[in-house]
């Protein structure tokens, strides 16, 4: 598997996780203080096309990874959970940096 495929990932993962984090605040602040309704509009619309993005590329790793349905579906709703990618791109990052390794090793011998 192509390093890139994983970087990808990371990248989204950590976008789509502090932009879920940044949307919860401003949707704190529009029902906790009546206020920012504008902003929070546009942080969920951001937060909508960057999730989708996120999700292309969880599939597309997850298919390259060879996971199992649940495993996959798993790594694809953890953009939903405030603080939850973070942890999730940390296990798939350990998990899958082998089969990179590997990848270069086969590659270069």
């Amino acid at each position: 598997m192509k390093r890139s495929v994983l970087t990808r990932y990371r990248a989204m993962a950590y976008v789509t996780a502090v932009m879920l984090l940044i949307l919860c605040a401003c949707m704190v602040a529009k029902y906790g203080f009546d206020t920012g309704a504008d902003l929070t509009f546009v942080v969920s619309q951001a937060h909508g096309v960057l999730f989708m993005i996120y999700l292309v590329f969880a599939f597309d790793l997850s298919s390259k990874a060879r996971w199992p349905f649940g495993k996959m579906l798993w790594v694809m709703l953890s953009g939903t959970i405030p603080l939850a990618a973070f942890f999730v791109e940390r296990k798939v990052r350990a998990e899958v940096e082998p089969l990179v390794s590997d990848s270069l090793a086969t590659a270069k011998a």
